[in-house]
């Protein structure tokens, strides 16, 4: 906890756009502090283990048959190759085998949607995947980038709002995004990452829906796998610390920016929620950062609650 406080102060005092961030990142300096004062040290048993979710795509079928188990208790099957699995878009076809065997398992479930997919398919593809309208089964994650997301999203959102399906709306800013740099190298454009989560707030605000998530791929490295950033990282920067051997990440720099940036987002939709209904609080997304999509958190003191919510999002 008191690294996660000084990446914080360090990024605001020596960020170029820092001074926008010192407010914030001394609100999260002192709810930790809030923390300590409570009780809450780094050796109390509370804080010395934490719950972890795992995710991937449903892909290997006969891996995941392998890992698939019946539970005694409930009589319901589970893959327990991951907690959530997710179909992208080479395994999404309505009458293909993954969504098949994903039908038939417990496990809650991710569709990945792109600037291709049709809205009526998506409404079928959700009554196959979540036939009872179960809360909880069904996350949408959205990788399309920022033009097409403010084209295409709206018309998913309004199809699924009419069918009455539940789901949990996620933006994917990372895979949308990714291009080659003239060294060969795949990077993606920190600017293009942040123009399609604005987006995704952005049709959400205006379609009256709730945005539920967001997915990173990031690191606590000071790695140099993606461009820009208020410490501006170019192509020419790309060879000196290039260490992934997938995708390329976020370095802490630009994911703590990113962090801020959609923090004062979600102040100013709480604060505008709280001017028209001064008396209902309002539902707030999450961040998740990582391979790990979901990170769920506990709520602590309603005090301790209204100074944390600043700011909230999970690392692995």
């Amino acid at each position: 906890m008191q690294r996660v406080s000084d990446w914080n102060l360090d990024f605001a005092e020596h960020s170029e756009q820092g001074d926008r961030y010192q407010e914030l990142a001394h609100r999260v300096d002192e709810a930790i502090g809030f923390m300590a004062a409570a009780g809450l040290t780094l050796d109390h048993p509370i804080m010395t283990s934490t719950e972890f979710w795992t995710s991937h795509e449903c892909l290997h079928l006969p891996y995941e048959q392998s890992l698939t188990r019946k539970d005694s208790t409930s009589g319901l099957y589970y893959d327990c190759s991951a907690h959530m699995l997710w179909a992208g878009e080479r395994t999404r076809q309505l009458d293909g085998a993954h969504v098949e065997f994903l039908r038939g398992v417990a496990n809650p479930l991710g569709i990945k949607v792109s600037n291709k997919m049709d809205p009526k398919e998506l409404v079928n593809l959700i009554e196959i995947l979540n036939p009872n309208n179960k809360p909880g089964r069904i996350t949408i994650i959205c990788r399309m980038g920022a033009e097409n997301m403010r084209v295409k999203l709206p018309h998913l959102i309004r199809a699924v709002r009419q069918a009455g399906q539940i789901v949990t709306w996620v933006s994917d800013p990372m895979h949308g995004n990714t291009i080659s740099a003239p060294c060969g190298l795949k990077t993606r454009p920190f600017d293009a990452i942040l123009a399609e989560v604005r987006a995704f707030f952005d049709v959400h605000e205006q379609e009256g829906s709730h945005p539920g998530g967001i997915h990173l791929e990031m690191t606590g490295q000071n790695v140099t796998e993606c461009i820009g950033g208020s410490r501006t990282v170019t192509f020419d920067d790309l060879k000196s610390r290039y260490h992934t051997h997938c995708d390329p990440r976020l370095n802490a720099s630009q994911s703590l920016e990113l962090a801020f940036i959609i923090a004062e987002r979600l102040r100013k939709r709480r604060l505008g929620t709280q001017r028209l209904f001064p008396n209902k609080l309002s539902t707030k997304p999450h961040i998740a950062a990582t391979t790990s999509f979901r990170h769920r958190s506990r709520d602590g003191p309603e005090v301790l609650k209204e100074q944390l919510d600043e700011i909230s999002y999970g690392t692995q």
